[in-house]
């Protein structure tokens, strides 16, 4: 019995996760269907069940039928309103993975909600009402989906049994949207046609469309392959913090953003510029002969480095921008109005400078995605600025590296988050300004210094490389 119970444990543990997120327009059934997943796989406890039969007859929206989506909208407000205001998590298993399913509000004002919930998610689930169709709202889910990178869209056309399950209104529905979707390169779409108030093609195939022979939506969620959506080919390795425990032991502590290290691999500590070899990668468990994203290790190097937190470690032949600029796609999450003269604060990997928003370029209609002309952005607001940083800042671009190409600016006054942003690509530098990368040769025996005093000198040179000053010791 005990070996059984290992194993088991040991199978739990080696499960993929997935994160997802469920969006659409209100009263299109998002909260529903995750209570209906939740009660047709088996996975809510006998007094839940109590609960939700009790506040279904009290305050549920749903009639006779049991109110599915009282398991995720749980403020007071939503459930006076029948209405999803802030994004709810629930997490649960099947035994072929782990999932957190994030349900975000369909309302335009709660767009910042929805970016927080699908900023993490590998897989959006779109739901549409079967009557309505594709509207405005689902266009405009869908731009934010492919603006936070999402690689996996489900089509969820909800509410069959409204429309007597025509599959020439499933077909008409999916047609538009297909059309609609192609610019922006979502290289995986699904369409499902369900009723997530009568659990049709929810978990089980659904014996009221013989003519649907796909998936149905939980067999897919189990299915769906997302090992291919990290980022295995450009190692970065932001430096959390410096371990030291005893005189013999200086390690590099921090989580693998993406690619893969092993032991022996020639590195380069940015922005410095040194580079080294990694001795040995330490885990809790014990030394490893490689490691990969996203796993969390501590880094040894055959070189003493200087190196702290807010630096990098990275391959010599691969490395990514580096610089105090760069161009982003901002989407304001303050109730305060964006203040151009403010300086805030940059948190990007382990991270953390001052910086402004130096140029608005345009800002964009969520809902129709037409650009116009802004001077700075209010609440929920999307647009693309030009970010400056005060102290280097190495990324990568979003599209390419969501771990490295996303950053936050928070307000160092009240300490909430301003913005959230994804990088697109290195900005013009400013000429003549305090982040020119001067050049500086320093003379060592013209300047009386001797080889005593050399390391000291060195550790100098490297602080003024982080700061942009490129610095050239010659003995």
């Amino acid at each position: 019995m005990a070996i059984s119970i290992e194993e088991f444990l040991a199978q739990d543990e080696r499960k993929d996760l997935l994160r997802l997120l469920t969006a659409g327009s209100v009263d299109d059934g998002k909260s529903t269907l995750i209570g209906r997943l939740l009660f047709d796989s088996k996975r809510l406890y006998e007094d839940q069940l109590q609960a939700l039969e009790r506040d279904s007859k009290r305050c549920g929206n749903a009639g006779d039928h049991i109110d599915y989506a009282l398991l995720c909208d749980g403020l007071k407000a939503e459930r006076e309103q029948g209405i999803t205001i802030d994004v709810a998590y629930r997490y649960f298993s099947t035994n072929r993975r782990k999932f957190i399913i994030a349900d975000t509000p369909g309302h335009e004002q709660y767009t910042r909600n929805m970016i927080t919930g699908g900023s993490t998610a590998n897989l959006a689930i779109i739901l549409v009402d079967a009557r309505a169709g594709v509207v405005t709202q689902t266009r405009r889910h869908t731009f934010l989906v492919s603006l936070l990178g999402i690689r996996h869209v489900v089509l969820a056309v909800n509410k069959m049994d409204l429309v007597d399950f025509s599959e020439e209104r499933f077909r008409a529905i999916c047609d538009e949207y297909r059309a609609f979707v192609t610019p922006f390169a979502i290289p995986d779409l699904q369409c499902i046609p369900l009723s997530a108030l009568d659990g049709d093609n929810v978990v089980e195939r659904s014996a009221r469309t013989p003519w649907y022979d796909g998936q149905p939506l939980m067999e897919y969620l189990e299915t769906v392959p997302i090992d291919q959506d990290i980022n295995l080919a450009d190692f970065r390795f932001p430096v959390q913090y410096v371990l030291r425990p005893n005189l013999d032991f200086r390690g590099f502590s921090g989580k693998i953003a993406s690619g893969v290290v092993r032991r022996g691999d020639e590195v380069v500590a940015l922005p410095s510029g040194r580079r080294s070899r990694v001795k040995e990668i330490v885990t809790y468990d014990g030394s490893l002969e490689r490691a990969f994203a996203p796993q969390s290790v501590t880094l040894t190097l055959e070189d003493e480095i200087d190196l702290s937190r807010g630096e990098m470690l990275v391959r010599p032949d691969n490395l990514p921008h580096t610089g105090h600029a760069f161009r982003a796609v901002l989407v304001w999450m303050d109730e305060e109005p964006m203040d151009r003269t403010k300086s805030f604060y940059l948190k990007q990997t382990t991270n953390q400078t001052r910086a402004q928003v130096r140029e608005v370029h345009f800002r964009i209609d969520v809902n129709t995605l037409e650009h116009s002309d802004s001077e700075a952005f209010v609440l929920n607001e999307i647009g693309e600025v030009t970010i400056e940083a005060n102290s280097l800042v190495m990324y990568d671009a979003y599209a390419g590296n969501r771990a490295t190409g996303a950053f936050i600016l928070i307000d160092p006054v009240t300490n909430f988050t301003s913005a959230v942003g994804m990088i697109l690509a290195p900005a013009e530098e400013r000429r003549g300004g305090r982040h020119d990368a001067t050049e500086l040769v320093l003379p060592l025996a013209e300047l009386g210094i001797g080889e005593e005093h050399f390391e000291a000198l060195e550790r100098a040179c490297d602080y003024l490389r982080r700061n942009g000053v490129r610095v050239t010791c010659k003995k």
